[in-house]
């Protein structure tokens, strides 16, 4: 028989009582649709004690509790959080691995921020948006749909679309207008 350590058991005990599929989504939801509400200020203000405006703290509270429940209630939603956020943690942990590499070659007379590399910056920002959107459409099952079409489609379709697709960068890259802000000093 193998033994199953405590640590184990009491993992294996949380995930009997519901904090994986229950517990952590409801908090999660919960938390993310109440910071929304209360940075948004959909739901209205009002004035406090000292005249300052504050947001409506318990209609926000009912709105995001009532909109974790629902969550919860579908089985289907609870196992797509978990898959995707399981992944995007993935990535999260991809991107810190790659910034070690960057900072094992780095000289280290400066700090190294990708903030003075504006243009890399966005070229990872755009990658981990896709990286996530890829995790949210396979975590929803919708990826093999998109794949499977992909492959029963002509393959001549799909060249001529890739065809078009570059040339309008191209026109895009030829027909916008340059940046005003290399040569020319402001003027008060």
């Amino acid at each position: 028989m193998v033994e199953v350590s405590t640590f184990r058991e009491t993992i294996l005990f949380m995930n009997k009582i519901g904090l994986y599929d229950v517990i952590l989504p409801f908090l999660l939801v919960f938390t993310i649709v109440f910071a929304i509400l209360e940075k948004t200020k959909i739901l209205g203000t009002s004035k406090g004690p000292e005249g300052h405006e504050t947001t409506k703290k318990n209609i926000n509270a009912i709105v995001s509790f009532v909109m974790s429940f629902l969550v919860i209630a579908s089985t289907k939603l609870v196992s797509v959080i978990n898959e995707a956020v399981a992944n995007t943690v993935l990535v999260l942990i991809l991107i810190i691995c790659f910034m070690l590499l960057v900072g094992a070659m780095h000289t280290g007379e400066k700090e190294f921020s990708l903030e003075r590399f504006p243009t890399w910056l966005k070229f990872f920002m755009f990658l981990a948006f896709i990286g996530i959107a890829l995790i949210f459409l396979n975590a929803l099952g919708w990826l093999e749909n998109i794949l499977g079409a992909a492959r029963g489609a002509n393959m001549e379709w799909i060249s001529s679309l890739i065809f078009l697709a570059i040339i309008g960068v191209i026109v895009w890259l030829i027909a916008k207008e340059p940046s005003k802000s290399g040569g020319e000093s402001k003027k008060d």
